[in-house]
């Protein structure tokens, strides 16, 4: 069977980006059956760069090395591109207005897995600039009516701290696996009916046998739909 190839922008941070690569093939595999696998291509990015330019919020700089990994990518032979992390969706329109081929964005397919579910509030956790920032949560508000919540101003600060601090460098502990838990405890105290981990990361520490509500894992999410797509088309 022809498939179309897969774009990956990764880098941000390999630990997930890992992940993209175990997704699209086991999907795949499980669609297509036999010794199928994903047709994909990846740049990875030096994420010590990413995150130097983040912390001076440099996000002009960050958008130009996405358009040149996407342009590359773009290149060498890709339909379709993904952006393999949740935050760096901030600047994701230097990716879209660069490039010929089709863009998919990450919040796009997660709003799509939870209208699917019938769930109308949720939650969003990920870093402060994704939980804080319109980029991602406009999508989720304006094309497909939800209404998203995010924790308060010192569970956000945990919470990013966690991703920058531990969960990039590959550190996962229970810990902070608990302290994750009892944020989003709280946030179903306050009616939430699902949680978005908005961090590619997220999902590596906590599962859907850790909480009551169900969880989307973005990174998963967004994976599974671009190898439906790369068949479809």
């Amino acid at each position: 069977m022809h498939t179309k190839t897969i774009g990956l922008i990764g880098g941000m941070s390999w630990e997930s980006s890992k992940l993209y690569y175990e997704f699209l093939n086991t999907k795949a595999k499980d669609i297509l059956g036999g010794s199928h696998s994903a047709k994909c291509i990846m740049v990875s990015v030096d994420f010590a760069d990413i995150e130097r330019l983040t912390i001076k919020g440099d996000w002009n700089a960050i958008g130009e090395l996405m358009k040149q990994s996407a342009q590359q990518l773009e290149r060498a032979g890709a339909d379709i591109i993904l952006l393999c992390t949740n935050t760096i969706h901030l600047v994701s329109h230097y990716i879209s207005e660069n490039v010929s081929i089709p863009f998919m964005h990450i919040a796009t397919t997660t709003g799509e897995s939870i209208k699917n579910k019938g769930l109308k509030k949720v939650t969003l956790l990920g870093t402060k600039v994704t939980m804080e920032k319109d980029f991602y949560t406009k999508i989720l508000v304006n094309d497909f009516e939800l209404e998203v919540i995010i924790p308060e101003t010192k569970d956000r600060q945990v919470v990013h701290d966690i991703i920058y601090n531990e969960l990039v460098k590959g550190h996962f502990t229970n810990v902070s696996k608990q302290e994750i838990i009892n944020i989003i405890k709280e946030l179903q105290n306050q009616g939430a009916q699902g949680v978005i981990l908005g961090c590619t990361e997220l999902p590596i520490l906590i599962s859907e046998l850790d909480i009551e509500i169900p969880i989307f894992d973005t990174g998963k999410i967004h994976a599974y739909k671009a190898l439906e797509w790369s068949i479809k088309n």
